[in-house]
C-alpha cells in the first residue's frame, strides 16, 4: 500500500483491514471544489497542522458540513511541501498514541492543495488571496514567526528587508508574505477575511496583528501599497485576528512508528530531516487529547468548527483558556521537564515522570505555584486539565516526545510560560515566595552553558538567542546575570525588580559546583516546599 489517492481507491479493503479510518468522501472532488472556491489557507505545514487542524477539515467534509479542504502553505521550509506533501497527494497519516499502548490509525484527506510560499507557489497563494470565497488564513508558524523586533527592540533584518521591498518584491518572512496576500486582496475588492493564529503563545491573535500591521504601516509610509491599505488591515470588521488556544502534543516522528507502519504493508514511511532541520514524515504520531478554543470573529464567515469539537467563544474566554494552559497547567511544566531533562540525560518526557524528583517538580510547579493564580475559563476546568496532564499525558510512555524537542526556542517561550505567573504574584505582593519558577529559570541559564550535570558536553537545541545569551553568561559575573534577568522582552517581567534575581542567581551558582550539582540543587529546592 502507498499513501496516495489511487492506493486508497484501489486497495481500500487492505487499508481498512489494517485498521485505518479512511476519508469518507471523494478526495479528488474536494480538490476540484477547493480550486474553484478556496475557503481556508494554513501557513505552517508541520506536524500539529497535519495531526490536528487538517483533521478538523477532514471531519467536517466527511459530515457534509464543508465542501472544500485546506490549502497548506509553508514559508519556512519548502522541502516539507516537496518531500512530504507532493509525493503523497497531500494526504497525511495520523497515528494516535493511546496511553494503554493502542493505536488510532487514520488517513487524513482534508488537505486539498499545498504550496511552498516561494516562486510559482507564492503566485498561487497570491491568486487564492484574491478570491472572495476565502474565509480564513490560519497559522502554526511558532512564536518566532510573529517576531518583528529582537529582544533589544531592533527591527529584525529580514522584516526590515521585506518592508523595504514592498509586497511585489522578494519577500522572506511569513509576516511579509501574508501581508502581500492581503495587499492582493485589497487591490481586488478588499473582501473581508480572518487571520487566525493557532500557535502556542499568549495573546496569539494580538501578536499576529501587531506583526502584520507593522509591515503594512511600513509599506503605506513608503508608498508601496495603495492608499487605504493600512486602514483596511487595521479594521477588524474587515480583517480580524481571532485569538485561540490550541493543545495537542505532536512530537517528532518516531522511527519505531515508521517500522510499525511498514509492517502493516505501507511503503515509504521513513522520517526525514530537511536541510532546515525540520523533522517530519508522511505520518504524524500524536497523543489523543486535543483542545482548540477560538474567538468567534470571522467577518467573511467560517466553517462550522464547533461540529468538529472546537470551542467557539469570546476573546475573554479564549484568553482565560490560554492562560490556564500556556502559563500554568501545561507549558511551564513542559519547559521545566525539557531543561532538567536535558541536563540530567533523559531522552523521553515520559521517562522523566518516573523520576521522583522531576515528578515532584512538575506536580508542585502546577499545584503549588500555578493553580493559585490560574484564571478559570469555565469551559475547561483547570483542576481537571492539570490532572489529565500530570496523570495521563506527560507519563504516556507511548508518546515519543523528548526534552530536547521541547527545549527548542526556549528563549521565545519563557516570557509566556513563566512571566505572566510571576506578574500575577507581583500584583499580590508575594513574588518573593516563589521557589520553583526561579529554579527553572536558573536551570535554563545553566543549560545554556552546554554542559550536563556530569559536566560533559551537551548539544543545545536550536534557539535564536543562544549566541547572545551565552556571550553574556560567559563572563560568569553576577552583573551579567542580573543584566539578563532584568530583560522584560526576554522574560515578560523584570526578575530584578520582582525581587527574584538573587534567588535565581543563587540556584544558578549552586548548579555550577561540580558533577551532580543540578540534581542536588533540585532536591534542596523541592525540600523547601511542603
Amino acid at each position: 500500500m502507498e499513501l496516495t489517492v489511487n492506493s486508497l481507491k484501489n486497495e481500500r479493503a487492505e487499508w481498512e483491514k489494517a485498521g485505518f479510518r479512511l476519508p469518507s468522501f471523494d478526495v479528488d472532488k474536494v480538490k476540484a471544489q477547493t480550486a474553484a472556491a478556496p475557503e481556508w489557507v494554513h501557513f505552517g505545514a508541520g506536524n500539529i497542522f497535519r495531526g490536528y487542524i487538517a483533521c478538523l477539515a477532514d471531519e467536517l467534509i466527511g459530515k457534509g458540513e464543508l465542501k472544500s479542504g485546506i490549502i497548506a502553505a509553508d514559508s519556512f521550509d519548502t522541502e516539507v511541501i516537496e518531500k512530504i506533501y507532493e509525493p503523497f497527494d497531500n494526504l497525511a497519516l495520523l497515528v494516535g498514541l493511546r496511553a494503554n499502548g493502542g493505536r488510532y490509525l487514520r488517513v487524513i484527506g482534508g488537505i486539498a492543495d499545498a504550496a511552498a510560499a516561494v516562486g510559482k507557489g507564492f503566485e498561487k497563494l497570491r491568486n487564492i488571496a484574491r478570491q472572495p470565497s476565502l474565509k480564513m488564513i490560519s497559522f502554526t508558524i511558532t512564536e518566532k514567526g510573529y517576531a518583528f523586533t529582537d529582544i533589544s527592540g531592533n527591527v529584525i533584518p529580514a522584516v526590515a528587508a521585506d518592508i523595504g521591498c514592498g509586497p511585489d518584491g522578494e519577500l522572506s518572512t511569513a509576516l511579509g508574505k501574508v501581508c502581500a496576500m492581503l495587499a492582493e486582496r485589497f487591490r481586488t475588492g478588499a473582501a473581508p477575511i480572518a487571520l487566525v493564529s493557532m500557535d502556542n503563545c499568549s495573546r496569539n491573535g494580538e501578536k499576529l496583528r501587531s506583526g502584520i500591521l507593522f509591515v503594512a504601516e511600513g509599506w503605506q509610509k513608503n508608498g508601496l501599497v495603495p492608499e487605504g491599505f493600512f486602514e483596511y488591515v487595521s479594521d477588524e470588521s474587515r480583517v480580524s485576528f481571532p485569538w485561540s488556544m490550541i493543545d495537542k502534543i505532536t512530537p517528532r516522528p518516531d522511527p519505531e512508528i515508521a517500522k510499525e507502519l511498514t509492517a502493516l504493508g505501507i511503503e515509504n514511511m521513513e522520517p526525514i530531516v530537511t536541510s532546515r532541520k525540520t523533522f517530519i514524515a508522511p505520518f504524524v504520531n500524536a497523543e489523543m487529547p486535543q483542545y482548540l478554543v477560538i474567538e468567534d470573529s470571522f467577518p467573511n464567515g467560517r466553517p462550522p468548527l464547533e461540529k468538529a469539537g472546537v470551542y467557539l467563544t469570546d476573546r475573554e474566554t479564549v484568553g482565560k483558556a490560554e492562560k490556564m494552559k500556556v502559563m500554568t497547567c501545561l507549558n511551564p511544566l513542559h519547559t521545566a521537564l525539557a531543561v532538567f531533562g536535558c541536563l540530567l540525560g533523559f531522552k523521553k518526557i515520559a521517562d522523566e515522570m518516573s523520576d521522583p524528583d522531576l515528578k515532584d517538580l512538575v506536580y508542585k510547579l502546577g499545584y503549588v505555584e500555578g493553580l493559585p493564580v490560574v484564571i478559570d475559563p469555565i469551559i475547561i476546568r483547570p483542576e481537571d486539565f492539570l490532572k489529565e496532564v500530570l496523570t495521563e499525558r506527560l507519563p504516556n510512555a507511548c508518546l515519543p516526545d523528548t526534552p530536547q524537542r521541547i527545549a527548542t526556542d526556549t528563549s521565545q517561550k519563557v516570557a509566556i510560560r513563566f512571566g505572566e505567573t510571576v506578574k500575577a504574584y507581583e500584583q499580590q505582593g508575594s513574588a518573593g515566595k516563589l521557589t520553583l519558577i526561579p529554579l527553572v529559570i536558573a536551570a535554563w541559564l545553566r543549560y545554556l552553558l552546554g554542559k550536563d550535570d556530569e559536566m560533559n558536553d551537551m548539544e543545545l537545541s536550536p534557539d535564536p538567542m543562544i549566541p547572545e545569551l551565552t556571550a553574556k553568561l560567559g563572563g560568569g559575573d553576577r552583573a551579567s546575570i542580573r543584566d539578563i534577568l532584568s530583560n522584560r522582552e526576554l522574560f515578560g517581567t523584570d526578575y530584578v525588580s520582582a525581587g527574584l534575581a538573587d534567588k535565581i542567581t543563587a540556584y544558578y551558582e549552586k548548579m555550577l559546583t561540580g558533577s551532580g550539582a543540578v540534581r542536588r540543587t533540585l532536591r534542596e529546592a523541592l525540600a523547601d516546599i511542603k
